[in-house]
């Protein structure tokens, strides 16, 4: 399957079904080979629902949103997604998403673009949409949009341009502060109608399909600034258009686009016909025409199909019809009006069936006529003449035309139009503005006209041809002209014109944090010495020694006394026995153990003196008062007490 379409208000298809086929879905899209798709929804679940289709081979994508979806823009993405999307027609009831145009900025290969929504004349999406190199068709709605929108919808398109309109066209403020304002809507639209002929924005190169909607004023606003070549013209209109801004409209196509125009629609909008509707009901009265003039038109080589169809603008005159088969020499198809309704009150229409003879002598392309026309009886100077007949006339639709005389206007169709294959009337009796009269009459045309064909036909057989027209030459004079070349020096101020155009680079900075804690180990060492507290009872042994102390004799007495004294001298050193003398030695070694650790601090502390004293030689140990145990026994007497006890202990020495 490559294509379908659901419209959610018709109820055809039941919500629940989308629920089996999300559950029981082979893949992830169903219809993986659709390339057209077409989505109306009123609700947000319906909307939803049409993910399931939006396969990889989705070219073509007509989608209809009634209310606000909350993922809209989720949507959207997903669409846009498709690179090779190349037609996309969204309407939507509430505004344009802001971020539209930036969604769809790389689809580039869309060929065809229809937006209808509020915003949609932005000027970003003019922009976007003249940026599109493959847009070939373009719909836009310009209904309810005031002219001023019309124009900023090509204010980016080409900036400094020199093209200027009053920004306030369509407005009835003044801009002075006054309680009674005057509406200058119509001034406006005289001053755009003016600026006409400025310089325009030369957008859209590649436009061939344009479709406009809206009022014929802002139709022509739009159409000022279009000078791409275009092919096909689609106009939805609000009937009747004004006078002015009709003649606007056709004055643009003519010069802008006459020469490479092939295809001219116009119809009415939805609120024209519906208020065409009400009319038309029993309480509604009756339709008013009006006149639609054609000769606004001007030149046309190439226009194949010219198709009007307005619910008022019905009234057509021999005139404009003369005036088409002049300017349109290479039309197919013409369809004027041809559901126009001509009820008794109004009267027949103002165009008989003999004033179409134009069409089928100088279009002799067309095969396709529907208009309504007053079918009275052939003239004598449409019968004197073979031209008026057409070869490529098969199918003509009369809709309500008036009729009297079905035969008569029997033998005029089989004159005008001798190898016509197809004759439609409007013949629903429950319509309003039907005449049944009128429908029985060209029931009884349809069965007579094949038969009168068929003998019209074979008469022309038989004839033989018509004769040459002869050649007569025009009346000549001579006449004297003076053909000296005027020469004109004009001067064209080309100004290129230059895009500026910006690219933002933004370094995308990325920042990084690591949180490196180094690991700590708290070790904990009790360096804190021992200390131990020994403590030595030390008892000095006293000892007790007479000392003599008569005065020394002379030197005779004592030499006398040397001699007869004994040989030994008398030791005033202590007597200490041998136990006691090992018990001190040991204490002493002990106290050097445990003491050792100050005594080697205290080495470092440099030498000092005391208060009236000054010590000559340093001392033999780091702590003052102590003897190396070598020093400190060396001399001991015969009683075992060392000779130096005095002298550490700054004891004198007795004389004898």
């Amino acid at each position: 399957m490559r294509s379908i379409s659901y419209v959610e208000s018709s109820g055809s298809v039941s919500p629940s079904v989308f629920t089996v086929f999300e559950d029981f879905r082979p893949r992830k899209w169903l219809l993986p080979n659709l390339t057209s798709l077409t989505w109306k929804s009123e609700t947000a679940a319906g909307l939803e629902r049409c993910k399931l289709f939006l396969g990889p081979d989705l070219r073509g994508l007509t989608m209809e949103v009634g209310t606000k979806h909350p993922k809209l823009q989720d949507l959207l993405v997903e669409i846009a997604s498709h690179k090779r999307l190349s037609a996309l027609s969204f309407t939507l009831h509430t505004n344009l998403p802001d971020n539209f145009t930036d969604i769809f900025h790389h689809n580039i290969a869309l060929e065809r673009v229809c937006i209808a929504a509020p915003g949609a004349l932005a000027s970003r999406v003019g922009k976007w949409t003249s940026s599109l190199p493959a847009l070939r068709c373009l719909q836009i709605d310009l209904t309810g949009r005031t002219t001023t929108a019309v124009e900023g919808f090509f204010d980016d398109i080409s900036p400094g341009s020199g093209y200027s309109t009053p920004s306030s066209v369509g407005g009835t403020d003044s801009g002075v502060f006054s309680g009674e304002e005057f509406d200058f809507s119509e001034v406006r639209k005289s001053a755009a109608r003016l600026t006409r002929d400025g310089p325009r924005r030369g957008a859209f190169a590649q436009l061939s399909n344009l479709r406009l909607s809206g009022d014929a004023a802002n139709v022509a606003t739009f159409l000022k600034h279009i000078t791409s070549p275009l092919t096909t013209l689609e106009l939805v209109i609000d009937d009747p258009p004004a006078a002015e801004d009709w003649q606007d409209v056709c004055s643009l196509v003519s010069e802008q686009i006459g020469y490479t125009l092939s295809v001219l629609r116009v119809s009415a909008s939805s609120a024209s016909r519906f208020s065409e509707l009400v009319r038309s009901t029993s309480r509604g009265g009756e339709t008013p025409t009006r006149h639609l003039p054609l000769h606004h038109l001007s030149y046309l080589p190439r226009l194949v199909c010219l198709d009007i169809d307005l619910p008022e603008s019905v009234i057509f005159s021999e005139k404009d019809v003369e005036h088409l088969a002049r300017i349109c020499p290479s039309l197919e198809v013409l369809r004027l009006c041809p559901l126009a309704r001509f009820p008794p009150t109004v009267g027949p229409p103002p165009l008989t069936l003999n004033g179409l003879a134009p069409l089928t002598t100088n279009c002799r392309r067309l095969h396709t006529l529907a208009v309504v026309v007053n079918a009275a009886e052939g003239l004598e100077s449409v019968f004197s003449t073979r031209a008026v007949s057409s070869r490529s006339l098969l199918r003509l639709n009369v809709g309500h035309s008036y009729i009297r005389e079905p035969l008569q206007v029997s033998v005029l169709l089989s004159h005008l139009a001798p190898h016509l294959d197809v004759l439609k009337w409007f013949s629903e009796k429950n319509r309003a503005g039907v005449i049944e009269a009128n429908a029985a009459s060209w029931q009884k045309v349809s069965e007579f006209l094949p038969a009168l064909q068929d003998i019209r036909l074979r008469e022309r057989e038989h004839q033989a041809p018509p004769p040459a027209p002869v050649y007569v030459p025009p009346p000549t004079s001579e006449k004297a002209v003076d053909a000296t070349v005027v020469t004109v020096d004009e001067g064209v101020s080309a100004v290129p014109e230059v895009e500026d155009e910006s690219v933002q680079a933004e370094v995308e900075l990325e920042d990084v944090g690591v949180q490196m804690s180094p690991e700590v180990e708290s070790v904990a060492i009790d360096a804190t010495p021992v200390l131990v507290d020994t403590g030595v009872m030390v008892m000095p042994t006293v000892v007790e020694h007479a000392v003599d102390a008569r005065p020394d004799p002379d030197e005779d007495t004592l030499s006398d006394a040397k001699s007869t004294a004994p040989s030994e001298k008398p030791s005033v050193r202590s007597y200490v026995p041998s136990p006691a003398l090992s018990v001190l030695s040991l204490t002493v070694a002990v106290y050097r153990f445990y003491t050792f650790p100050f005594r080697y601090m205290f080495s470092f502390v440099p030498p000092f003196t005391r208060a009236g004293a000054q010590i000559d030689a340093e001392p033999k140990s780091p702590i003052p008062g102590e003897m190396e145990e070598d020093d400190a026994f060396s001399e001991k007497g015969e009683d075992g007490i060392s000779t130096d006890y005095a002298q550490h202990k700054d004891v004198p020495p007795v004389g004898l």
